[in-house]
């Protein structure tokens, strides 16, 4: 008989993947389309502080989904219930590639073909090879050890890292910048930190109002983006923390979950995410109703919930709303232009990744420009056409239904909180585009891909791991 401590080749590989995972997370947090733009790191101390150009992790990852293929095989898995789900996002890519064929700029295209691909690779790896609860487990340990490392250096941008730039920048214009090395200073200009205005070096005004607002976005591309990081690995975070530490001293355990709640907490509240913080009060709602509590006890929690965090919402985003929510109006045009798009473009759409093409013919002359639409299942339609959009969309919407309908009546509360983060970042998806960002969507399509199959094995539904069933 094996030893129950042995570790499997499935697990060794979750570990590794879920390690790659983490690197996603610190290094390749920026949107494909952008990969262009990130200048490689040269010197030591770049590769640690800079983002790594995204096709990077195409060359990483390639051998990892070869590896994971033929582990697949050589466990010849089933496929977890309803074929939909391996046909859907089977087709879906095809259509990109179809899509593809008639691009209105290939560069962008084929950067958004491999995160596709690889999106697509994360699901059914996750499905095949992750599906066992251990194999899970080492999955985890990498994406949440990054995460936590996440969390931390945006708490340090807000407390620290910010003020004092912001600090470097003011007295560096109050002087002439003489406080400046030559070599930073030059460094400053051409990343557009120092910019030049009437014969005059000026810190950037955009930089200063960054710094400024002290929104932060830990190793991402911006804040909302890590916003959308935490709402999709803090639930799972919180549970482990809780459930994980029992073994160990009261103060200690306290001490891990308090720690745990004020990283996630303090970080999604000083992202300024509007979008975010609305998921997070709507995933609390739905975490009530998992409770084992009376019919009136949750619904005045849920009561309690919506007053005093739309409560807190009004106060903190009262001078955003009465300054003209210029994001939101931005956003409305952004939508009105992919709608339009669809209709000009209804077979096939402008080709993957190329929503800034069509935008900058179709915007207003006062709006300002962007690469993507900011909500990633309009985009798919803009994008590929009607077909590509409602594949994904089918896609996506029967995978969260079919999985949370066999986790509402289970007692796996890993499972659910994996389910709930998955739920909340889809949602986010609404208002962002973190599909095309990496950091994001590997991380996002594994899971989904790991906690459907796992539900669909009925793995780990043991009455001491459960929460209390619903009463009837």
């Amino acid at each position: 008989m094996k030893s129950p401590t042995k570790i499997s080749g499935n697990e060794v590989y979750a570990l590794v993947f879920g390690l790659f995972l983490g690197l996603a997370i610190f290094k390749f947090g920026n949107p494909v389309i952008l990969d262009q733009k990130i200048t490689p790191p040269i010197s030591p101390a770049e590769f640690w502080a800079d983002s790594w150009p995204t096709h990077w992790g195409n060359w990483i990852f390639l051998p990892l989904a070869l590896a994971g293929t033929a582990l697949a095989f050589t466990r010849k898995p089933r496929w977890p219930t309803t074929r939909w789900l391996w046909f859907l996002p089977l087709f879906w890519f095809g259509w990109q590639l179809l899509s593809a064929m008639q691009t209105v700029d290939g560069d962008l295209t084929a950067a958004t073909l491999f995160q596709f691909a690889e999106c697509l690779a994360g699901y059914f790896l996750g499905a095949l090879v992750f599906a066992r609860e251990r194999a899970l487990q080492c999955l985890l340990i990498g994406v949440l050890a990054v995460f936590a490392f996440c969390l931390v250096k945006g708490i340090n941008q807000r407390l620290f890292e910010f003020p004092q730039s912001h600090q470097v920048l003011v007295e560096g214009q109050n002087t002439g910048w003489t406080n400046i090395p030559p070599e930073m200073f030059a460094e400053m200009k051409h990343d557009r930190v120092v910019i030049t205005t009437n014969g005059m070096d000026v810190a950037n005004p955009v930089i200063l109002a960054k710094f400024e607002k002290g929104r932060v976005m830990g190793t991402l591309v911006y804040p909302n983006a890590l916003a959308g990081l935490i709402l999709l690995l803090f639930p799972v975070s919180l549970v482990l923390a809780f459930n994980g530490t029992r073994p160990m001293h009261p103060p200690v355990r306290t001490m891990v979950i308090l720690l745990t709640i004020f990283l996630g907490g303090t970080a999604l509240v000083w992202t300024g995410s509007k979008l975010g913080w609305l998921i997070a009060m709507t995933a609390g709602c739905v975490c009530v109703f998992r409770l084992n509590w009376p019919g009136r006890l949750k619904w005045a929690a849920l009561f309690a919930i919506t007053v005093i965090g739309l409560g807190i919402f009004a106060l903190r985003f009262h001078g955003y709303f009465a300054s003209g929510a210029t994001s939101v109006g931005a956003r409305f045009d952004y939508w009105h232009a992919a709608v339009e798009t669809t209709f000009q473009h209804p077979w096939l759409g402008t080709g993957p990744g190329t929503f800034q093409r069509p935008y900058a013919q179709l915007k207003s002359p006062a709006a300002e420009m962007t690469r993507l639409a900011h909500n990633d299942w309009l985009e798919q339609f803009s994008d590929s056409g009607i077909l590509g959009g409602i594949s994904y969309a089918s896609w996506i919407v029967l995978a969260l239904v079919t999985v949370g309908r066999r986790i509402w009546c289970s007692g796996n509360p890993v499972s659910f909180a994996i389910f709930l983060g998955l739920l909340g970042w889809f949602l986010q998806e609404l208002g962002e585009f973190g599909l095309y960002v990496p950091a994001l969507a590997w991380t996002a399509f594994t899971l989904l891909g790991c906690v459907f199959a796992e539900t669909g094995n009925e793995i780990d539904k043991s009455p001491a791991q459960s929460y209390p069933t619903r009463r009837k």
